[in-house]
C-alpha cells in the first residue's frame, strides 16, 4: 500500500533532516513531562491554546535551559559523540548568535530590546511558579470536565 501511494517510512534519525527525530525528542522529554499522557476535551482546546501562547511557549524560550552541542567527537569507528558543554535558554543562544555571526535573526518589527522586556521581566523560577500553576488551573477544568 506505500508503494502505490509513493510514501516511502523511515524511522527517525539523528543527522538525516527529513526525519522527525528532533521533534519526537521534544515530545518526550517536554511536551509529555510537562502536560502527560491524558486527554484533552475538545471544548478546552481554545484555553489550552492561550495557555501555551500565554504561559508555555514562553517559559520554554526565555525561562528553561537547554543544552547546546559545543563539541563533537568522533572515535575511530567513525561515530560521532555530542557533548553538550552550554546551557542556556534558546532567546540567550539566539543573541548570543546573531551577535556572533553579525546577522540579524529577528522580524524587521521586533527588535532584541523589545524581546528583552518580556525575557527580563521576571525572574525564571518567578515565571515557573506562575506557569504552574495556570497549568494546575487549567487541569482542574480539564478534570470537572472530564468527570461530566
Amino acid at each position: 500500500m506505500l508503494n502505490k501511494l509513493l510514501i516511502h517510512q523511515t524511522k527517525s534519525r539523528s543527522r538525516h533532516c527529513n526525519d522527525n527525530a528532533l521533534v519526537e525528542t521534544k515530545n518526550g522529554s517536554v511536551i509529555r513531562k510537562n502536560l502527560g499522557y491524558f486527554h484533552i476535551n475538545k471544548g478546552l482546546a481554545g484555553e489550552f491554546n492561550n495557555f501555551f501562547e500565554r504561559w508555555f511557549n514562553p517559559y520554554l524560550n526565555y525561562h528553561r535551559p537547554c543544552g547546546f552541542v559545543t563539541e563533537v567527537i568522533t572515535d575511530f569507528k567513525g561515530r560521532e559523540k555530542k557533548v553538550y558543554g552550554q546551557y542556556t535558554t534558546p532567546y540567550e543562544k539566539l543573541k548570543e548568535t546573531s551577535e556572533e555571526q553579525d546577522i540579524d535573526f529577528l522580524n524587521p518589527d521586533l527588535s532584541f530590546e523589545d524581546l528583552d522586556k518580556i525575557a527580563y521581566n521576571m525572574s525564571d523560577n518567578n515565571f515557573a511558579v506562575l506557569m504552574r500553576k495556570q497549568q494546575n488551573e487549567l487541569f482542574d477544568i480539564n478534570s470537572l470536565l472530564k468527570s461530566q
